[in-house]
Parts: C-alpha cells; sequence; structure tokens
C-alpha cells in the first residue's frame, strides 16, 4: 500500500485568489477522491526546518524569504525573485513554502529508510526554485531538498518530470552530481517559460551526462508525447538504474491548460502515470516518490490529480465521477465540469501533426545522441 501525504494547511501556500497557483486545485482533487470513497488516510508531515531548506537554498535568500513573510517586500526582494507577478509575497510565505518542502522531504526519507515504497505527495513539485531565486511560482525547491537528503544516504535518484514546463531548478541544482538522473519532458523553451531546456543542457562537471531534457514542439498530442517519453526514459532508467525514481507530475500538458500548448488528454495521463510505476518496479524495486506541480484549469487538474492518486494507492478508476461531488464543485465554480474521469474526444483538430511527430522523433533521437559518448564512458 501507498502512503499519501498531505496537510491542511498546504492550502497556506497562497499567492492570492487571482493567482493560478491556487491551493483550491489540491481541495478539489482530495474533494474527488473523498466522495469516490477512497479510504484516505493522509499523514500530516512536519514542516522542513530552515536548516532543511539550506540543503539547496543560500543562506542570503532564506532570510530574504523569512523577511518578506509579513506581507511586506524588502527592498532587495526582486533580486531574489520575490514581489513579482509570479512570485508576489503574502503574510507567512516562508512557513507556507516549509511545509510543502516537509512533505516532500517526509516522503524521501520514509524511502530511504526503508518504511515506505510508493509515497505520493500530494503537494510540492515546485521545480523552478533556484538556490538563491524564487521563480515560475516556486518559492522553496521541494523536490531538490528531497533529492539531497536521499543523496546523504548514497541512494541514487531518477527524477522524471512531465509538467509542460522545463524542470530547470532542479536540474541546475543537482546538474554537477553523476548520482542524481535529471529527465524532462515539456513545451520547448523557445516558446515557453522558462525558456531552458534544451537538448545541449547535458549536466556539467562529473554529472555531464545525467541531464536529459526533451523539448516538444508546441501542439504536440498525445501519441507523439508517449512516443519521445518511450524513446527516453525507459534506455535512460535502464543505464542508469536508480534506487529511487522521482517524479513531478504537473498537469499542464494537458489539452485545455490555458498556461502552455501541449494536447495530453487524462487517458495520456493514465499511460504516463502507470509507465512511473511500472518503471520504479523494473529499476527501483519499486520506490517511487510523486509530487504534484502545474495545472491551471480545475476541471482537468482535478481529475489528473485525482487519476494519479487513485493509481498509486491501487483503486480502481470509475468512468462516471459523483454527482454529488459535480453539483457541489459547479455551484462553486459557476461552471460545468466534466461527468466522467477521462476525456471525452476532442472538439477540435491540428494541422501539420505529421512534422510535428516526425520534428519530436529527431529531438529525441538527439537526446540520446547527446549522453551516448558520456554513458559510454561513465
Amino acid at each position: 500500500m501507498a502512503t499519501l501525504l498531505f496537510h491542511k494547511r498546504y492550502s497556506d501556500y497562497n499567492f492570492g485568489p487571482e493567482h493560478p497557483f491556487s491551493p483550491t486545485r489540491q481541495e478539489m482533487a482530495m474533494d474527488l477522491l473523498d466522495s469516490l470513497g477512497v479510504p484516505l488516510t493522509p499523514e500530516a508531515p512536519p514542516v522542513a526546518t530552515r536548516n532543511d531548506v539550506r540543503r539547496v537554498h543560500s543562506e542570503p535568500f532564506v532570510d530574504e524569504v523569512e523577511a518578506a513573510s509579513d506581507g511586506t517586500p524588502p527592498p532587495q526582494a526582486r533580486s531574489f525573485g520575490l514581489n513579482t507577478g509570479d512570485v508576489p509575497v503574502f503574510e507567512g510565505m516562508d512557513a507556507a513554502a516549509r511545509r510543502l518542502v516537509g512533505g516532500t522531504l517526509r516522503g524521501a526519507r520514509l524511502i530511504a529508510a526503508g518504511d515506505a515504497t510508493r509515497v505520493l505527495q500530494f503537494g510540492g513539485g515546485l521545480h523552478h526554485a533556484h538556490r538563491a531565486r524564487a521563480s515560475g511560482f516556486c518559492v522553496y525547491n521541494d523536490l531538490s531538498v528531497a533529492i539531497s537528503a536521499l543523496r546523504e544516504h548514497d541512494v541514487r535518484v531518477a527524477y522524471v518530470d512531465v509538467d509542460v514546463h522545463h524542470g530547470d531548478g532542479v536540474q541546475h541544482l543537482h546538474d554537477k552530481d553523476p548520482g542524481v538522473l535529471t529527465i524532462s519532458l515539456h513545451e520547448t523553451g523557445r516558446a515557453l517559460f522558462p525558456g531552458t531546456g534544451h537538448t545541449d543542457e547535458i549536466g556539467e562537471g562529473a554529472g555531464k551526462g545525467f541531464a536529459l531534457n526533451v523539448p516538444l514542439a508546441p501542439y504536440t498530442e498525445s501519441g507523439s508525447y508517449l512516443d519521445a517519453f518511450e524513446r527516453v526514459v525507459p534506455p535512460a532508467l535502464r543505464y542508469f538504474q536508480p534506487d529511487v525514481i522521482v517524479a513531478q507530475c504537473g498537469a499542464d500538458a494537458h489539452f485545455k491548460d490555458p498556461l502552455a500548448d501541449l494536447l495530453l488528454t487524462t487517458q495520456a495521463y493514465e499511460t504516463i502515470f502507470r509507465r512511473l510505476l511500472s518503471l520504479a518496479d523494473d529499476h527501483a524495486e519499486g520506490c517511487l516518490l510523486c509530487t504534484l506541480g502545474g495545472g491551471y484549469r480545475l476541471d482537468t487538474v482535478s481529475r489528473v490529480w485525482g487519476l494519479l492518486a487513485l493509481l498509486v494507492l491501487g483503486c480502481e478508476l470509475p468512468d462516471v465521477l459523483p454527482e454529488n461531488y459535480r453539483e457541489r464543485w459547479q455551484a462553486r465554480l459557476d461552471s460545468s465540469l466534466t461527468p466522467t474521469l477521462h476525456d471525452s474526444a476532442r472538439d477540435f483538430e491540428v494541422d501539420q501533426q505529421s512534422s510535428i511527430e516526425t520534428q519530436n522523433r529527431r529531438t529525441s533521437e538527439q537526446v540520446l545522441e547527446q549522453v551516448a559518448s558520456h554513458w559510454r564512458y561513465a
């Protein structure tokens, strides 16, 4: 049985009612699981300490986050990525961000101690935060803190990021460590924030060859995405042989997400999540730590993360969602919800899919070509 980590105060990480990174996303997904009768007994993890956060973040940056946490930005806040449109400061920000870090860190510690194999941290996934800079809705990098803790136990970590945005913070915080393999599948940085994640970003120093980036063309559909996943992720894991897989499971590559242009369906997400579980069984003795991440259309993200939880927890997938759940949230959101867990047929077509598929296939080949010589002599 998997371990579910969640705390009701995860909702404290809140940039305000108009910000897309809303805690309503988790609230809605948890309510969906409860409405489906899933036996939820989540562990409420402790808040990470300042020293925990300092595993990967600089002291001046942590000082600045603490200083901004009365809701008043210090004069130098913007030089640390704070007090921006993406990362506005709010009262209690430091503690709220450390709470999310605490959940992902708890998951890592459970796995390192042999007390869990599958862990779903129903929060976190703040993959854009850098050593001394907040970015892209992310204050502290919970994923990197957890990976750092695993590395202290000499655990080899494979990080797989399926968020639509490049996992830049995680990559750069670990790109010199040959004991950490980072793989990010994302919409190309030529079209989307953060503008990085190109195929020639393969790590540095001793870690060269252990960062793999698969930048996909805008309007990539499910079939081409899954083809790229299969061309890159399984061979990389076979070579690397991790002890643990850490996965950032953002839901914003869905075709209805308002902030990006990939076209995945919930059916594709089911395939991705099942593959992560099976790849963990094949290469990491089942050890898998999943977090959430991006995803900005409530109807979609609640279904994708509900799907993730059902699969990780080993529950059956429903066809139709509970009527009381839909009525409750339709009234609250003043919009209709999809009545089924999976998407119905998409009502639009995209031109030039053949050329997009060809481009993505070439990109996948380039990724492996870039690292092949480093793997051969590692």
